[in-house]
């Protein structure tokens, strides 16, 4: 009885022997060709804010509510904005026609005209010329007081400034306007038009849109309230991509390098593919001056992995499981 237990008893001690080799070996070998890490989820968020300030006429989404890039988030009221565009309009309008008529000049009524002038102005003056003449004779043999003769002389004078004045009329008329004043012309309607550009950027701005898919996670402002350029209105958080924040120790280094493919699995069974995104430089932990070499291989590195999240399933802050098909270090 006794030789049959000893035999049982060696026998089960061997295959307990046996079982324990080859699990042994199975991790030695899993070992070499996987890494597994252990991690949690980083959702990256993005706080929604508008550009120029106002007052909330819209907050179109609530929290926990799903948004589709582009899709408009929250207004402004725009009665303010669109105003500004119509001036800014309004002036673009005003300085191209400025521009347009220096650059095309009078039109042939208008030089008619001018020339009209002159030759009233022409007619004038020479009247007044003959009248000084008579009057200078008259004057010579006292028919005429010189008080007479003053007077031609004025009048003269007045209808000589008159036609000068219609004659440069007509030369403007004719040539246009200066190079200067056209430059001048174009300069302020560049500017006009800039300003209309800034009218429609600020218009549009009175709108906030979703810059990626997410999810509403706070919803910080209501309608009606007055918020400033830069205040935050809502926060998202991004769907796809996320982050999964994991460390390796220094000896898993050699083995993991950026690039590199990852499998991250959830505890309730959610499989995700991603890749090794950054790896710290920098250890974690910093060593004391004497260290042994257990505390050596205790440090570790932060490992970012980049996983793409389709079906939303991932979470901030959800504990999932890593696993890398590691390099063999040379």
């Amino acid at each position: 009885m006794k030789h049959k237990r000893l035999i049982v008893g060696a026998g089960l001690l061997g295959l307990i022997i046996l079982i324990a080799g080859w699990t042994l070996y199975g991790r030695n070998n899993h070992s070499n060709s996987e890494i597994v890490l252990l991690g949690n989820v980083d959702v990256r968020q993005v706080d929604l804010a508008f550009k120029v300030p106002g007052r909330l006429a819209a907050m179109n989404f609530e929290e926990g509510d799903a948004v589709q890039t582009g899709d408009i988030v929250a207004s402004l009221e725009k009665p303010d904005f669109e105003d500004e565009r119509a001036l800014a309009e309004a002036n673009v309008i005003a300085q191209s026609s400025l521009l347009n008529k220096l650059e095309s000049g009078a039109r042939p009524e208008e030089i008619e005209q001018a020339r009209a002038a002159v030759a009233s102005r022409q007619a004038a003056f020479t009247l007044a010329q003959s009248t000084l003449t008579r009057m200078e004779r008259l004057a010579e043999t006292d028919a005429a007081s010189h008080q007479l003769h003053e007077e031609a002389q004025a009048k003269r004078d007045e209808a000589a400034a008159a036609l000068r004045t219609a004659q440069e009329g007509l030369a403007i008329a004719e040539t246009g306007g200066r190079a200067e004043d056209i430059a001048a012309a174009r300069a302020a309607l560049a500017a006009s038009e800039a300003n209309y550009r800034l009218a429609e950027r600020r218009l549009a701005d009175a709108d906030v849109k979703a810059p990626s898919d997410g999810v509403i996670l706070t919803r910080v402002r209501e309608r009606g309230a007055i918020v400033n350029a830069g205040e935050t209105i809502y926060t998202l958080s991004l769907i796809s991509p996320v982050w999964v924040r994991t460390y390796a120790s220094e000896p898993d280094l050699g083995r993991i390098q950026p690039g590199m493919m990852a499998e991250v699995r959830t505890d309730s069974g959610g499989v995700y593919k991603g890749q090794v995104g950054f790896i710290s430089p920098v250890a974690e932990f910093t060593p004391k001056t004497v260290e042994t070499r257990e505390l050596r291989t205790a440090l570790v590195y932060r490992v970012r992995i980049i996983v793409d999240n389709p079906d939303g399933g991932l979470r901030q802050g959800m504990p999932v499981t890593v696993t890398l098909e590691a390099m063999h270090s040379s």
